[in-house]
This record gives C-alpha cells, sequence and structure tokens, in this order.
C-alpha cells in the first residue's frame, strides 16, 4: 500500500502541475509597442555550415532593425565560417569572429559565449543556438518583456521542429520533461533558485549586467550552463523568467532518433544535478507506477491513472505547439526511449566517454 500512495501521490502531483501550467498558460506574449534599443544577436557555432543560413535569414527578415548579429566560428572543419563571412558582406550588422583555442577547463559552448559576451555592445545580450529560427516579432516581444519586468535573464523554450518519426519519438521528452515537473511561472515569481529553469536555445540577458556578472565564465565547466546559469540569477536574487516561445521561435535540434538519443543522454543527467538515484526514482514512478497499479490493482483505478497521463500529455503538446495525436500514440515509445537515454548517459557518466561535436564532455 505504501508503494501504491507514492505512486499515486506522484501521478497526481505531475498532472496537477501540468493543469497549473495549462491554465497559468506561460507564453511569450506580443509586444504592445515597438523598441529601438541595441540588441546584441550573439551565435555561438561549431560546425553549423547546414543550419545557420536559415536563421541568418530569419534575422534579417525581422522588421526589427536596430540589433548586431555576432556569430562565433568556435573552430569549425566545415564552411561555416565562409557562409556566415558572405553573409557579413550583405549587410554590415553582421560580423564573424574566429574563437580561440579552448582553455583548460572550459567546455567549447560556454568559452564561445563568454568571448561573444567580451565583445558585445548591446543594451540586451540575445544568445540564440544557430539551429533556431527567428519568428516576426521575437526581438520587440524579448525585449519588452524584459524591460517590463527588469529581468536580468528570460529565457525561451522553442517550438520544436520535428520531420522524422524517431525525432518525434525523442525531442518532445523535453517539453513533457519539464511541463509534468515545475510550475513554470514560479520560476519568475519564487525566489527559491529550486525553481529554475532555461533554455541555451534562446537567452536574453541585460547587457550591463551580463558584463557585471560574466554569467558563462561563472559555469564554464557545466554541461547545462543554461540552467545553471538560471540558478545562479535567482542565487544573486536577480529577476529572471522562462517562458515557452509561443511560435515566435523554432528549432530543429537534431535530424533522426540516434542524434536525438545522443544530445538528449548527455544532459539527462545533469539535469537531475547528477542524481543518479534520483533519475533512476523518477523512471520507476512514471515508467512502473501505471504498470504496478494495473498489476496489483483495479482496472478502474489503472484506468484513472491512463486517463490523467493522456490529459497531461494533452494539454502539454497544445502548449508546446506539438501534434497531439503524435504524442499520444507515441507515448509508450517516448518513455522506453526515455530510459534508454537515461541509461546512456549513466554508462557515459561512469566512463566518462560523452563526446558532443569531436569535444570530450
Amino acid at each position: 500500500m505504501l508503494v501504491f500512495y507514492v505512486v499515486f501521490f506522484f501521478l497526481i502531483l505531475r498532472f496537477t502541475i501540468s493543469l497549473f501550467n495549462f491554465i497559468s498558460n506561460p507564453k511569450l506574449p506580443v509586444s504592445p509597442r515597438r523598441y529601438t534599443d541595441l540588441v546584441s544577436i550573439l551565435i555561438p557555432a561549431r560546425n553549423e555550415a547546414g543550419r545557420i543560413e536559415h536563421l541568418l535569414q530569419s534575422i534579417l527578415g525581422q522588421s526589427y532593425q536596430h540589433y548586431e548579429v555576432l556569430v562565433l566560428d568556435d573552430q569549425s572543419t566545415d564552411d561555416t565560417y565562409q557562409i556566415c563571412e558572405s553573409f557579413s558582406r550583405l549587410d554590415s550588422r553582421i560580423r564573424v569572429i574566429r574563437g580561440n583555442a579552448l582553455p583548460d577547463g572550459w567546455l567549447g559552448k560556454n568559452f564561445a559565449c563568454h568571448q561573444l559576451g567580451q565583445v558585445a555592445k548591446g543594451r540586451y545580450f540575445m544568445f540564440i543556438d544557430a539551429d533556431t529560427r527567428v519568428g516576426e516579432g521575437l526581438i520587440d516581444n524579448a525585449v519588452h518583456r524584459t524591460k517590463r519586468g527588469r529581468l536580468a535573464l528570460l529565457s525561451l523554450f522553442a517550438n520544436q521542429v520535428m520531420e522524422t518519426i524517431g525525432e518525434r519519438i525523442v525531442v518532445p521528452l523535453m517539453h513533457f520533461i519539464l511541463l509534468n515537473l515545475l510550475p513554470l511561472r514560479l520560476v519568475r515569481i519564487s525566489k527559491n533558485a529550486s525553481f529554475a529553469a532555461a533554455s541555451g536555445q534562446f537567452m536574453m540577458f541585460d547587457g550591463p549586467m551580463y558584463q557585471i556578472y560574466h554569467w558563462h565564465a561563472q559555469v564554464r565547466d557545466k554541461v547545462l550552463d543554461d540552467m545553471e546559469i538560471a540558478k545562479l540569477v535567482k542565487t544573486y536574487r536577480l529577476p529572471t523568467e522562462t517562458l515557452l516561445a509561443n511560435g515566435f521561435l523554432f528549432c530543429r535540434m537534431y535530424s533522426g532518433y540516434d542524434e536525438a538519443v545522443n544530445g538528449f543522454s548527455k544532459n539527462i543527467l545533469a539535469g537531475f544535478n547528477r542524481n543518479i538515484a534520483g533519475l533512476i526514482c523518477y523512471l520507476l514512478l512514471v515508467m512502473i507506477g501505471p504498470l504496478f497499479i494495473a498489476y496489483y490493482l483495479s482496472l478502474s483505478l489503472f484506468m484513472f491513472a491512463v486517463t490523467l497521463i493522456l490529459l497531461s500529455r494533452i494539454m502539454i503538446s497544445l502548449m508546446s505547439g506539438q501534434h497531439v495525436l503524435w504524442n499520444v500514440l507515441l507515448h509508450p515509445v517516448q518513455m522506453v526511449s526515455l530510459s534508454l537515454i537515461a541509461i546512456v548517459s549513466i554508462i557515459r557518466h561512469f566512463t566518462r566517454q560523452s563526446m558532443w561535436k569531436g569535444r570530450s564532455i
């Protein structure tokens, strides 16, 4: 009976958090006015030749005009630098910087962002990943939200673009875990650093404040630099907010199942603060819990549990702009994939064999 109570409590808690997120609607709102502040759009890029062109084109298509674009080529071995250089010849607001060699004690992306922050001149620093695309209105909306809340950090979880079944099996897990475990509005409301979340796909900082705190330097060796920075900002008692991009930012993170599993496995254990026991307990409650109810208890209780899970998936899919039916149908396969990702992440943690873009992390 103790196991039953634990399983049901966790199931109802997750549903309640999903419902809270759905009702509170934590999405980036539309700005009621236009701004002219200089925004530094900062893009760390390593071997992004197949993606960064789409991002730069989407930036140039923005109605917001007062910005500078700084691309740091992080020792790419493909045509990333040449592609960005061709854009810089078309528009003087775009500049390409060759990154320095990676020093000891740093992870690649963190060092690239730190270098960008040292040369940026804007009132706001907008760090975005090279595999994203900017929707019309993003910059105005983000500036308005940052000004209105006097935020040190605004982070957005992008709408995820998925083109293969393999991506649909893995990529939705990010929003599922986030919106099933964290009441997103509490990132802004609560001063507790435990209520922290951020996505490195979009992080807008108050520029002068960034140059005081050097956020990326403070998390130089952290895999989840975005989460660690969010915790730091809250630790310093500075206001931060994390929202869903609401169709103003798109990202295709991975191009297939294997790449998605590899990408998520480098992050998931860090997302649980490298607590292997905590990750295993979460998996057992999410996966084995409903099966335990089905085997030991009544069919009606099992159907109640299934109903809560389905309603959670529907609400999370609608919030994140994902296909509801795909997520409902693929839920069992997604949970199996989540276990696989966790196993790979734990193995890599003990063997210290985690690699990303040719570098050990």
